[in-house]
C-alpha cells in the first residue's frame, strides 16, 4: 500500500509540472536554436509563477528548479555562463523562485486554514439543524436543510420542533447573513427556542423571550425573521416575527398570514398570537425565503402557491418535500444561490376534533396539557 501511495503521489507530481515544464520548453528550445532569440534567465521564471497560481508547494518548487535547469542549459548552449549578465540574469531568477514558493506556501496555509474554518462551521450548523423524529406529539414531521454547497456557504436558517407539556411547538427562522456571526446567533437562539418552549405558557411570550435574550447580541443592522407555532387539536397557533407565512395545504392552498406584520427578532417587535383552524390530513409547510425568492433565468420567483399543492401531495411527506426541492431547482436551472430550510407538519386524525370549529369565534378550544415528557434530543 505504501508503494501505491508514494506512485501515486509521484505520478500526480509529473501531472502537476506538465504545464510548467510545457512553457519552459517552449522558451528554452527556440533559445538554443541556430538563431534563435537570446531570452534573458529571468523569462523563465513564468514557469513556477504558473505553477503557483494553479498548483500546490511542491509542484511550485519543481517548476522553480526546472526554470532553473533550463536557465542553466540555454546559458551553456549560448556560451552566457560566465557572463556578468547572465549571472545577474539567474540571481535574479532564484531570487524569484523562492519568493514563488514562499507565497505558495502562505497561500496553501491559508487555504489549509480556511478548509478547518468551513469544516467547524459545518459542523456547527449540522448539530443545531439536527434531524427531527418523523412524529412530535401527534404531529408527523419531516425537515429538509439544502445549502448551495456543501461546506462553502454557512447560512442563518434554523428550525427545531419540541415536544412540551403545550403541545408540539416548532421554530423556524433565518438569521440575517451568513458565516460565523450568524452560526453563532443561530445556536443562541434555538438554544433558548429550547428552553423558553417548555417552561412558558403563552407562545407570545416565547418570541418575546427570544427578542430579549436576542436583542443584545445582534449588530445595529442585525434581525431574525422567526415563526413560531404551536399544535392543538384542530388548531395551530402562530407567531410571526417577519417570517415568510406557512403554507396550509388541505382542500386547497393559502398561506396564513397574520393579521398584522410585525418586525423580525432585534427590531422591536410585539408578538402575537393567532389562531387557525386545520382539518383532518391538511399539512403545514414552513419554510425560509430562500424557496419563495428563487429565480429562474428571468428573474421570476418560484409560485409556491400554485405549485405547492401537486408537488406536496405526496402520501410520503419525504418524498413530498423532494418533489418540491426537485421543482425549484427545476425553476431556477441548477442549485439555489441561498440556503433552504423546510419543515412538513401534518396532524394525524386521531389527534383532531372532530368539529374543530365550536364555539364562539375567537373562543379558546379545548387544549390538553400532558404531563411533561422526557425532553427528546434528536
Amino acid at each position: 500500500m505504501a508503494g501505491l501511495g508514494l506512485r501515486h503521489g509521484l505520478v500526480s507530481g509529473f501531472r502537476g509540472l506538465a504545464l510548467p515544464l510545457v512553457v519552459g520548453v517552449l522558451l528554452g528550445v527556440p533559445a538554443v536554436l541556430p538563431g534563435g532569440w537570446r531570452p534573458g534567465a529571468g523569462v523563465f521564471l513564468v514557469a513556477p509563477l504558473l505553477a503557483c497560481v494553479r498548483l500546490d508547494v511542491r509542484c511550485t518548487a519543481g517548476a522553480a528548479g526546472l526554470a532553473g535547469a533550463l536557465a542553466l542549459g540555454v546559458g551553456a548552449a549560448r556560451d552566457l555562463l560566465l557572463t556578468p549578465s547572465f549571472a545577474a540574469d539567474y540571481a535574479g531568477l532564484i531570487v524569484g523562485g523562492v519568493l514563488v514558493v514562499r507565497i505558495a506556501v502562505r497561500d496553501m496555509a491559508r487555504v489549509a486554514d480556511l478548509a478547518r474554518l468551513t469544516e467547524v462551521v459545518r459542523v456547527a450548523q449540522a448539530a443545531i439543524l439536527h434531524p427531527v423524529e418523523a412524529r412530535v406529539g401527534g404531529i408527523d414531521v419531516s425537515t429538509r436543510h439544502h445549502c448551495p454547497v456543501r461546506g462553502s456557504s454557512v447560512g442563518g436558517d434554523v428550525f427545531d420542533v419540541a415536544h412540551t407539556p403545550y403541545g408540539p411547538r416548532l421554530l423556524i427562522g433565518d438569521v440575517r447573513g451568513h458565516g460565523l456571526d450568524a452560526i453563532r446567533t443561530t445556536a443562541l437562539l434555538a438554544r433558548t427556542f429550547r428552553d423558553a418552549a417548555y417552561t412558558t405558557p403563552e407562545l407570545s411570550s416565547v418570541a418575546a423571550q427570544l427578542n430579549r435574550r436576542l436583542a443584545p447580541e445582534l449588530g445595529p443592522e442585525d434581525f431574525v425573521t422567526a415563526l413560531f407555532a404551536e399544535f392543538a387539536p384542530g388548531e395551530v397557533r402562530l407567531v410571526n416575527c417577519g417570517h415568510p407565512p406557512p403554507l396550509r395545504l388541505g382542500a386547497r392552498a393559502s398561506f396564513l398570514e397574520p393579521p398584522a406584520p410585525d418586525s423580525p427578532l432585534g427590531l422591536a417587535p410585539r408578538p402575537a398570537q393567532a389562531r387557525y383552524l386545520l382539518q383532518p390530513g391538511d399539512r403545514l409547510l414552513f419554510y425560509t425565503d430562500g424557496l419563495t425568492e428563487a429565480r429562474d433565468a428571468s428573474g421570476a420567483e418560484f409560485p409556491l402557491l400554485d405549485r405547492a399543492g401537486g408537488l406536496l401531495s405526496a402520501v410520503l411527506p419525504d418524498d413530498a418535500l423532494d418533489a418540491l426541492y426537485g421543482a425549484v431547482t427545476a425553476h431556477t436551472g441548477g442549485p439555489l444561490r441561498d440556503d433552504v430550510a423546510l419543515v412538513l407538519c401534518e396532524q394525524s386524525e386521531r389527534h383532531a376534533y372532530a368539529d374543530p370549529g365550536h364555539g364562539p369565534a375567537g373562543a379558546p378550544l379545548p387544549r390538553t396539557r400532558p404531563a411533561l415528557p422526557h425532553r427528546e434530543r434528536w
